[in-house]
């Protein structure tokens, strides 16, 4: 298949890169398993796409394909060539960051990108798109907001204290504080920053678009020597910052396979029970974000402990449910209505 072949080569391309001395034809069959005559038609591929491959008789038997010492074309450095395809290739993925100072700035870099690249590599480079796509979702619309991050971006590289209206997630109130952003942090679709709140006197995680009002001041901080933003974030499921819980989850057999194949959070141990089931256990900082976890796995998922957990889920499961009763009741009473209205006539 052409997703193969073009991953093959790929691989090609990343061991020729990586030995000084070349590789043989030999030694890529070997490496790939193939045939001698599959390595040859990937070798003239590559070739043909404008990659700077030349064989050279070298020390030992057979000719060793190697890179041109100076390529045909520019390679900016620190980049290696396939560090720069891949660059070249994880543009999907940054469209996160639309109508922001880091967008326009990675559309510069991949303009410059494809200037050094050849008409040939450009069309393969889209030939590997085709098979190969990098993406997020959800994520938010941050065009809006593109003067108060390049203010933010610019006090964390000066340590300027600023002051901003923060609107909290619950509700519309407004509060005024004065803050040291020691970091800006972008997880999970959403930029977030992380530094010293002076109204309460700790350091806390914002979410930058419930920032209403922006404000530089001359003030400068420090970022305490000690400060380690993983460290910070070590134990948050996601982002909060909250009391440390050990939480054991029970995973249905039907669904122990794709739970069990990712890495939730770096804590997470794994033990499979004989029913076929998983049972996970965690250690985070509180309960909420990883109640929005279980939630979202619906009845495959059981909380084991703690209690305080399996009580939350428990209460916004009994609200779901009474919001659906409360809505087939209004449902029928609609129904009956309109029955009633049609048999009156």
């Amino acid at each position: 298949m052409r997703g193969d072949q073009l991953s093959r080569q790929w691989r090609v391309l990343k061991k020729i890169e990586g030995s000084p001395q070349g590789l043989t034809v030999k030694e890529i069959e070997e490496l790939e398993g193939v045939s001698n005559r599959t390595a040859y038609r990937d070798l003239e591929a590559l070739q043909d796409a404008g990659f700077p491959l030349y064989t050279d008789k070298g020390e030992g038997p057979g000719q060793r394909w190697k890179f041109v010492e100076t390529y045909k074309f520019s390679v900016p450095q620190p980049f290696t060539f396939t560090e720069l395809l891949s660059l070249h290739m994880s543009r999907d993925f940054f469209k996160v960051f639309t109508g922001t100072v880091f967008h326009d700035s990675l559309v510069s870099l991949f303009e410059k990108i494809q200037s050094t690249l050849p008409p040939q590599t450009l069309s393969w480079l889209d030939r590997m798109q085709s098979t190969f796509h990098m993406s997020m979702r959800p994520y938010k619309d941050y065009e809006k907001f593109q003067e108060i991050i390049n203010q933010v971006n610019r006090a964390a590289e000066e340590c300027r204290c600023i002051e901003m209206a923060y609107r909290s997630l619950q509700g519309d109130s407004e509060t005024f504080r004065k803050f040291d952003p020691y970091r800006v942090w972008f997880f999970d679709g959403t930029i977030y920053l992380i530094g010293f709140c002076h109204l309460r006197g700790e350091v806390r995680t914002f979410v930058l678009d419930r920032i209403r009002v922006l404000r530089p001041m001359e003030e400068t901080f420090k970022v305490p020597e000690d400060f380690d933003l993983a460290e910070y974030t070590r134990n948050s499921f996601k982002v909060m910052q909250d009391c440390l819980h050990e939480v054991k989850v029970r995973i249905s057999p039907a669904w122990s396979r794709y739970v069990g194949e990712k890495i939730w959070h770096e804590s997470q141990r794994t033990r499979k029970c004989e029913d076929g089931s998983l049972e996970l256990t965690f250690h985070v900082a509180g309960l909420d974000e990883i109640k929005q976890w279980v939630l979202g796995l619906g009845p495959e998922a059981q909380v084991v402990s703690p209690q305080k957990l399996k009580e939350m889920v428990t209460s916004d499961l009994k609200k779901s449910l009474a919001q659906y009763e409360e809505s087939k009741g209004i449902f029928y009473s609609t129904v009956n209505n309109e029955s009633i209205s049609e048999y009156g006539r």
